[in-house]
């Protein structure tokens, strides 16, 4: 079988019998070519199927107009909030997005920074997965100047741009308003220690409870990797307490409708015996029954300001040396799973 071989430049010149400069300059917009002409080029070459050679390119720049984007998981809502302001600003931008999942899994976060080293994109976007203890795996990039922009879980040793929430106030924000309805049992369930964001939150939880005078629950703070079957274990754990817990703060909306599920299969009933507050804000949250109270977090914005930094680097607009933590604004968000009846907000 024939194969019709790939259109260039000078077949497309050839067709409209002018030079194949013009013909470069007209596909690049070059304002040297009039307006009639470039729409007139890029017509023909759309008929004749041209096709940019961005290899070739690549190699003249030595950019591939490409980002790396690292998550952890793509399905939680937060995270896909992220991707979608950064593809927003991306695309305008001219770049395209190349979206992997860890899996909250170290030894893939490594081996998918080894390949988007290898595919030679321009900058990376990640949020860390909740077992990477090291930053080793990412000196593929800082060793070269490749920019580097962490959000969410960032590794503290690195010097990057950095985007996060303000997990301490989320976190002090949800047990204040649990110590506000009356409760004064209030458990925890939080996320790994080795990442600042579980720490922050933790604090924030304990800052809450110190300001009231109250002491954290007995062995009510656990911590795990925050999925549906941790959050099963750790209130299974919490109820066998000789102090039950009267509420709890978890440190994702995962873990909390895991809550929600066993103590509903229980008898026990939310938030009259148990109050509970989430974070994250993850779609569900509103529709689970009852409704879940959680800390909401501006995903779409962090990945807008990821993709605008990133791309500032990348193009030479910000030093290579001077880095900054961007510390976005959390909310508390009310709904049953927290508000006892009669008790009002302070």
């Amino acid at each position: 079988m024939n194969t019709k071989p790939e259109t260039t430049i000078h077949d497309i010149a050839r067709e409209l019998d002018v030079s194949a400069s013009t013909v470069s300059r007209a596909l690049k917009n070059n304002p040297l070519i009039s307006e009639k002409t470039r729409e007139k080029i890029k017509q023909v070459a759309i008929e004749m199927g041209y096709r940019p050679n961005v290899v070739a390119s690549n190699l003249r720049t030595r950019r591939t107009n490409t980002l790396g984007v690292i998550v952890p998981l793509i399905n939680r809502h937060f995270f896909s909030s992220v991707i979608s302001g950064v593809e927003e600003v991306a695309y305008k931008a001219g770049f395209a997005v190349t979206i992997s999942q860890s899996n909250d899994d170290f030894q893939k976060e490594s081996q998918i920074a080894q390949a988007l080293f290898a595919s030679r994109v321009d900058g990376v976007i990640l949020s860390a997965s909740m077992e990477t203890i090291t930053s080793q795996h990412l000196n593929l990039f800082t060793d070269r100047n490749i920019p580097l922009v962490f959000f969410d879980r960032v590794l503290d040793d690195v010097a990057a741009n950095k985007i996060v929430v303000d997990d301490f106030r989320g976190g002090l924000l949800a047990t204040r308003h649990l110590i506000e309805q009356g409760c004064r049992h209030i458990a925890h369930i939080g996320g790994p220690l080795n990442l600042a964001i579980y720490r922050d939150r933790l604090n924030g939880y304990l800052k809450a409870l110190s300001q009231a005078g109250l002491q954290p629950l007995p062995e009510g703070v656990l911590h795990n990797r925050l999925t549906r079957s941790d959050g099963d274990e750790a209130i299974r754990q919490l109820m066998k307490l000789p102090q039950l817990p009267d509420a709890i703060f978890c440190a994702n909306d995962t873990t909390a409708l895991s809550v929600i599920i066993y103590l509903r299969q229980q008898k026990i009933r939310i938030p009259e015996d148990v109050a509970l507050v989430g974070f994250s804000n993850e779609p569900f949250s509103e529709v689970v029954s009852p409704a879940l109270s959680t800390i909401k977090q501006p995903g779409y914005e962090m990945g807008l300001k990821a993709a605008e930094l990133i791309i500032r680097q990348i193009n030479g607009e910000l030093s290579a040396n001077d880095f900054t933590t961007y510390v976005m604004p959390t909310e508390l968000i009310i709904r049953e799973s927290s508000l006892h009846q009669g008790v009002v907000i302070a």
